[in-house]
C-alpha cells in the first residue's frame, strides 16, 4: 500500500514538472486564497499583539473614566448624545478617591485638544505631541510611566505651578539625540519648561503611531497656561482582586454627581483594560470573517481551475489509462492516481502561497513599522485547506478516469 502511494506521488510530481505553466495557472486561485488567508492573519496577529501589549501596559486592575466612549472602534465623529455630555471635573476624581473604598489610587489629567501643540529645543521641533497636565501621582496609576532618566515632578511643584516637564523617550530623542535631557530647557507652545525626567518608551503601539511623544507637566501648571481647558480624564487602580467593586462604586458616585436617572445610560465612559481587549477581539473577529469569505472565493476559483485541468489531463491520457487497465490496474488504482495529482497540484499551490506571503511579510516587517508576523495556525490552515481543495475538486476527474472502458480507451487517438 505504501509503495502504491509513493508511486502515485512520483507520477503526480512528474506530471507537474511536465506541465509547469499549465499547473501554475491552474492553482493561481489557490495561491491567492492561501496568500490572503496568511497575509491577513499575519497583519491581524501583529496588530493584535501590539494593541494588547499597549492596553495591558497600563497595568492590571486599572479602569479609565472619560467623557467620550473609549476603546477600539471609538474613533471618528462622536454621536450627538456623546457630544452633549458634561465634561468630567477634578472634583469628580476627588469624589471617587474619597468615596470608593475599593479604589487604591487615582489620578486626574487634563488636555487641551482643541489646539495643536509644539515642543521646541533650539532648532529642533516636535509636533503632534501628547501634551497634558497630570497630578503628581500619575506614575503610581500608569504602569507605563516608568522613568528612563531623571524623576517625575512633585506635589510641591504642582501646588506652586512650577514650569517643569517630563518627556516621552521619542520626544526627548528628537530634541537632544543621545544627549542627557534632564535640566535642559525646552519650549512648549512658547512657554519655557525645565526637563526633570524622561519616560521609558512603553511596549505596544499601533503600527506607525507607536512613538512616545508624551509631554507631561503639573496639573496646576497646565491650568495656569490654559485656564479655559476642561477635558479631564480619570484613571484609577483598584485594590487587588476588587476591580469590579471599584468600577461599580465609581459608577455609582459619578451617576449621582451627574444626576443621571436610574433608567438612563451613563453619561460618561468607564472601561477596564480587559474590556478594551475584549472590544478589540470582537473587531478582529469580524475582520477574520471577512478574510475567510475572501479566501474562500479565491480557493473556489482555484478548485474549479484544478478540476478543469484534471479533466483535460484525463482526456489527454485516455490511452495511458487504457494501457494501465489492460495490464491489471483496478478502478481504485486509477482513482488514487488522479486524486494524488489533484492534491499534489493544490498542495504545491498552497506551499507557493506560503513562500510568497512569507517573503511579503518579511519585507513589511523590516521596511515598515507594521509588526506583521505569520502565525503558525495560518500556515497550517492554508496548506491543509489547499490539500482539501485538491481532494474535493479532484474527485470528479478521478472518478471519470476510473470509469473509462479499457477497450475504448486503447482505441482513443
Amino acid at each position: 500500500m505504501a509503495q502504491d502511494y509513493r508511486e502515485n506521488l512520483l507520477l503526480a510530481m512528474d506530471t507537474l514538472r511536465g506541465h509547469k505553466l499549465r499547473s501554475f495557472l491552474a492553482v493561481v486561485g489557490v495561491v491567492i486564497g492561501v496568500g490572503v488567508l496568511m497575509l491577513v492573519g499575519a497583519l491581524i496577529q501583529g496588530f493584535r499583539q501590539s494593541v494588547i501589549d499597549s492596553i495591558s501596559s497600563f497595568g492590571a486592575d486599572t479602569a479609565f473614566v472619560s467623557r467620550f466612549d473609549q476603546g477600539p472602534g471609538s474613533g471618528g465623529p462622536r454621536p450627538k448624545d456623546e457630544r452633549a455630555r458634561k465634561p468630567l471635573t477634578l472634583a469628580d476624581g476627588d469624589a471617587i478617591r474619597t468615596m470608593c473604598p475599593a479604589v487604591k489610587n487615582l489620578t486626574v489629567w487634563i488636555s487641551h485638544w482643541e489646539e495643536a501643540h509644539e515642543l521646541r529645543y533650539r532648532d529642533n521641533t516636535v509636533t503632534g505631541v501628547d501634551f497634558r497636565g497630570a497630578q503628581p501621582n500619575y506614575p503610581y496609576v500608569y504602569a507605563n510611566a516608568t522613568m528612563k532618566e531623571g524623576r517625575f515632578f512633585t506635589q510641591t511643584e504642582d501646588e506652586h505651578r512650577v514650569n517643569v516637564v517630563v518627556l516621552g523617550e521619542d520626544a526627548a530623542k528628537a530634541l537632544f539625540n543621545e544627549l542627557p535631557a534632564v535640566n535642559r530647557e525646552v519650549r512648549v507652545d512658547g512657554s519655557t519648561f525645565q526637563v526633570v525626567g524622561v519616560f521609558d518608551k512603553p511596549k505596544g503601539g499601533f503600527g506607525g503611531n507607536d512613538e512616545d511623544r508624551r509631554v507631561i507637566v503639573p496639573y496646576e501648571t497646565f491650568m495656569k497656561l490654559y485656564p479655559a481647558a476642561y477635558e479631564n480624564s480619570i484613571r484609577f487602580t483598584a485594590t487587588e482582586g476588587m476591580l469590579d467593586q471599584a468600577v461599580d462604586q465609581a459608577r455609582e458616585v459619578l451617576r449621582r454627581r451627574r444626576n443621571v436617572p436610574y433608567d438612563k445610560p451613563d453619561t460618561f465612559s468607564l472601561t477596564t483594560s480587559q474590556e478594551q481587549v475584549d472590544q478589540f477581539n470582537a473587531i478582529i473577529g469580524m475582520v477574520v470573517l471577512a478574510m475567510v469569505v475572501i479566501s474562500s472565493i479565491g480557493l473556489l476559483i482555484g478548485g474549479v481551475g484544478v478540476m478543469n485541468i484534471m479533466l483535460v489531463s484525463v482526456t489527454e491520457r485516455t490511452r495511458e489509462i487504457g494501457v494501465r487497465k489492460a495490464i491489471g490496474a483496478k478502478r481504485r488504482d486509477i482513482t488514487l492516481q488522479f486524486l494524488f495529482e489533484a492534491v499534489t497540484l493544490t498542495g504545491a499551490g498552497g506551499l507557493l502561497g506560503v513562500f510568497f506571503i512569507e517573503a511579503i511579510v518579511y519585507g513589511i516587517r523590516n521596511w515598515t513599522s507594521i509588526p506583521a508576523v505569520v502565525p503558525l495556525w495560518a500556515v497550517i490552515t492554508g496548506v491543509t485547506v489547499s490539500l482539501f481543495i485538491g481532494l474535493v475538486f479532484g474527485v470528479w476527474p478521478a472518478m471519470k478516469a476510473s470509469r473509462l472502458n479499457p477497450v475504448e480507451a486503447l482505441r482513443y487517438e
